[in-house]
């Protein structure tokens, strides 16, 4: 048979959600590229999705239900799986009602109609619940809080911006799709400066790199913040838009430039030359959402709006403070969503597991997830997930989270899924559709659901083929855009509903129709005796949270200073010891990184020895029940 060509889009958790161009021959995907006619993807892909074929026909791949008997997981058929799931699942209910269940979905795949399976729970409790945004809780709270929406101006808006401040923002592998577009932007004039503590690759796209201290960001911020005030340099309308800006000025005003930046560990002429920019505008802020993973996350992100805001750099073609493109603006829930009885923080997922009573949880479901790798307290996630009478772990691979389950059920791949996908990383929206059928005996996660919910007396709750559901997910005024299920066929849309500058008439969708400017000073974040380095778990360009594009083997790497670990020699074996626990690395020397960071990448498996959870306590942001990922401090000593 010729060789065909088919269109999808990416699932992943990925902010560029990149349309596909797939390759196939006798029924088998052959080669994967870039969609060239995708706006955004422009005919390329990310490393991970590139090698995903990998990953598509591994050996290790599941296509069979796997069932604990005896101690082992063994392999079972579609009916005894789904049997043995639904007389639990009804059995707990009727014993200790719904509370006692708990459905937990992460974001492993991202399409509109993996809600489906909190459809099904509502229906069937409401079940317990989670509470709490492991990755974007404490920037999203931050924006909700000053600007009433948490959105972006249109990407391409960036084409018009004088200046551009990566704060925080390794763009090269947390959205690559977006180098192309600052590469288009330098051509027309742009400057671009980025703030980081660690050195990464986008800094060889600036022309300036800064590299304050971990969680230094808000002082570097406050010193930026007091050069434009002292300076008159603040936009001439910013009281008549901004509340709270005589608190402002006075927070900003209780030290010195030279205080704030020997906090943030910074020369004060990095202050000032952001001072610059900012001043001259349009200056765009793109925001990283590392930032937001610390104690003091939340205002770090409410400072750095603050500073678009004062600077005039809000509503404003080539401006703007993008932190998230939300994605699901064009989406709705076509069911009346239930309140749980009650809630899992995710950030404190093994512990709230732990102490959950009256009822305790006997059984939990997890979607789209890979907690034990995912969250922090590894140790404490698979002690909870390990001790539940019923668990139940939808996925393609056995994982580190699946290698605990009662029952494990295999799904369809990205190249096999039939969904709608928005992107946070830009405006379009697209329709995954499957490039090769699942193989044999695999089921659409719609069609499990509906097999479940059958077995549940819930037959018909589900009803429909994906485009019925997919038509039904759409918002009525983004399908009158021209946002429809027949438009997405054709390739991806922009979401009629996103403005190409946001806040273009300087009104907010706050309370008082003005910015909320931040007023209080955060506290410092806990000192941690005998332990001088922070810890900082990054994405890779080789994986994807736990999705490793190849197999990794050996002890993770761990990339300081040379003077981070005096007396060892790059290549060494060292041991990583935090407060809750220890992790053998591999050091990789780089003298361009700060002396008192250790980088090591995110999401490696706890079975193999790569995970940095297992080091990492469960803490929580000063707003929008964030993870405080970024707070341990630890130790590195020879091997």
């Amino acid at each position: 048979m010729p060789a065909t060509q088919h269109h999808t889009v990416c699932n992943r958790d990925c902010p560029d959600a990149c349309g596909i161009l797939a390759t196939v021959e006798d029924g088998r995907i052959t080669r994967l590229q870039g969609d060239p006619d995708h706006p955004v993807t422009r005919g390329f892909l990310c490393y991970r999705t590139g090698q995903f074929l990998h990953t598509q026909y591994h050996p290790d791949r599941l296509t069979t239900p796997l069932l604990r008997k005896g101690g082992a997981l063994v392999p079972v058929g579609w009916d005894e799986a789904l049997d043995f799931v639904a007389t639990r699942l009804l059995a707990i209910r009727a014993e200790s009602g719904p509370a006692a269940l708990f459905h937990y979905q992460s974001g492993g795949s991202l399409g509109a109609l993996k809600g489906l399976t909190q459809r099904l729970f509502d229906a069937f409790g409401p079940v317990t619940g989670k509470v709490g945004d492991i990755c974007s809780g404490a920037g999203d709270a931050a924006q909700d809080t000053d600007f009433g929406e948490r959105d972006s101006h249109d990407l391409f808006d960036l084409l018009h911006s004088r200046h551009i401040l990566l704060w925080g923002k390794n763009v090269a592998v947390s959205s690559p799709h977006t180098a192309p577009v600052l590469k288009d932007a330098k051509a027309r004039g742009a400057r671009l400066v980025l703030v980081d503590p660690v050195h990464h690759a986008t800094a060889a796209m600036t022309e300036r790199f800064i590299q304050p201290r971990p969680a230094g960001d808000f002082a570097l911020a406050m010193a930026v913040a007091r050069l434009l005030l002292d300076s008159g340099r603040v936009h001439p309308d910013a009281a008549a838009y901004c509340d709270h800006l005589d608190a402002f000025t006075a927070m900003a005003r209780a030290r010195s430039v030279a205080e704030w930046c020997a906090d943030a560990d910074v020369p004060v002429a990095d202050a000032e030359d952001l001072a610059d920019r900012l001043a001259q505008g349009p200056t765009a802020i793109l925001v990283g959402w590392g930032m937001g993973r610390r104690s003091n996350g939340g205002a770090i992100i409410r400072a750095l709006d603050a500073l678009g805001a004062i600077s005039g750099s809000l509503g404003v073609p080539g401006g703007g403070v993008s932190y998230y493109f939300k994605r699901k603006r064009a989406f709705r829930k076509p069911w009346d969503a239930a309140e749980p009885p009650r809630t899992i923080h995710e950030i404190r997922f093994g512990a709230d597991l732990l102490a959950a009573s009256d009822p305790p949880v006997r059984a939990v479901w997890i979607t789209a997830g890979n907690p034990v790798v995912m969250l922090p307290d590894s140790a404490k996630v698979q002690e909870a997930l390990a001790s539940r009478e019923l668990l139940v772990v939808v996925d393609s691979f056995l994982t580190d989270t699946a290698r605990l389950a009662t029952v494990v059920l295999p799904c369809p791949t990205l190249l096999e899924d039939d969904d709608l996908v928005g992107a946070y990383g830009h405006h379009w929206v697209g329709a995954s559709r499957p490039v090769v059928p699942p193989p044999p005996g695999v089921p659409s996660e719609l069609e499990l659901l509906q097999a479940l919910a059958a077995r549940l007396g819930l037959g018909g709750l589900l009803d429909g083929d994906a485009r019925t559901w997919k038509d039904r997910f759409l918002l009525p005024e983004a399908k009158a855009g021209g946002l429809t299920v027949e438009a997405m066929d054709r390739g991806a849309v922009r979401n009629p509903l996103a403005p190409p500058v946001l806040f273009a008439d300087r009104r907010f969708p706050t309370p008082s129709g003005r910015v909320n400017l931040l007023t209080e000073v955060p506290p410092p974040p806990e000192p941690s005796p005998g332990r001088p380095l922070w810890l900082l778990s990054l994405s890779t360009p080789h994986s994807q949270s736990s999705q490793w594009a190849l197999p990794a083997e050996g002890p993770a790497v761990a990339t300081v200073h040379p003077d981070a670990a005096p007396g060892s020699r790059d290549g060494d074996l060292a041991r990583l010891a935090s407060a809750i626990g220890e992790l053998t690395v591999r050091l990789r020397f780089d003298p361009r990184q700060r002396r008192d960071v250790v980088i090591v990448p995110k999401g490696g498996h706890v079975s193999a020895g790569r995970c940095p959870n297992v080091l990492i306590q469960a803490r929580v942001t000063d707003i929008g029940d964030g993870g405080a990922l970024y707070d341990e401090r630890v130790s590195l000593t020879p091997v």
